[in-house]
């Protein structure tokens, strides 16, 4: 990948340490997702197409490099060291993760509105990365560094009719957060959160812990070499 779109956002609700054992309820796309008229209308093949981020695209965001790499520091858990080799674009519904071999290290996810694609990094490595719902210009996905607040198993949201939430890693006490439970296709968006599809959320729930960042940006890039460090 030559460079990588900083990303990231999401909602939730609930105790995060309450009903670990409890099973995930069913839920469908309608519980979880806006149906907005004018969310919908839009979905069309300049807003979403197929894939929420065009093969040129995402040639920049992520796959061979076509830039010339910096010279950077190899020893810093926050400078860019790989992306992972995705061909083509990241369709709805399609996530990636591989964390072989990986050395532990900082975890930070990043989440950008105009890529929607979320990616999950450990110690400058990419292991993971899915198309992401997210929100809408009524209920819109916020940008900034969000350390995640709470760990939520079996969140249900108290906001929008008792919807699960499975999976929740919250970022603000206003709701947003990256969870699972969403039908991740074309036609649908969040309420500001960032929906990604289970298998993939249920993999970062294991590995992310509380103050961890995720960063939202919108329509911001940078690639092997550029730095997370968002103190820097």
């Amino acid at each position: 990948m030559g460079g990588i779109a900083l990303l990231a956002s999401a909602v939730l609700v609930g105790n995060p340490l309450g009903a670990q054992d409890a099973p995930t309820p069913q839920i469908v796309a309608e519980d979880v997702l806006s149906e907005e008229p004018a969310v919908l209308a839009s979905a069309d093949a300049d807003y979403y197409g197929n894939d929420p981020v065009s093969a040129e695209e995402r040639a920049l965001i992520s796959r061979e490099v076509v830039q010339a790499v910096p010279d950077y520091d190899p020893d810093d858990p926050f400078v860019i060291k790989r992306v992972l080799p995705i061909d083509g674009p990241i369709r709805y519904g399609e996530w990636h993760w591989d964390d072989e071999g990986v050395p532990d290290g900082p975890l930070v996810m990043t989440v950008d509105l105009q890529a929607r694609v979320i990616s999950v990094f450990r110690g400058g490595y990419e292991i993971g990365a899915a198309a992401a719902l997210l929100g809408t210009e009524t209920h819109p996905t916020p940008t900034g560094v969000f350390p995640i607040l709470t760990k939520e198993r079996h969140n249900v949201s108290e906001k929008y009719n008792n919807a699960p939430m499975p999976w929740t890693l919250r970022l603000t006490w206003d709701g947003i957060a990256i969870h699972g439970g969403s039908t991740v296709e074309l036609g649908y968006a969040s309420h500001g959160c960032i929906g990604v599809p289970d298998e993939f959320v249920s993999r970062l729930y294991e590995i992310a812990e509380l103050g961890d960042v995720v960063i939202i940006t919108d329509g911001v890039m940078t690639g092997v070499g550029g730095s997370l460090d968002t103190n820097s």
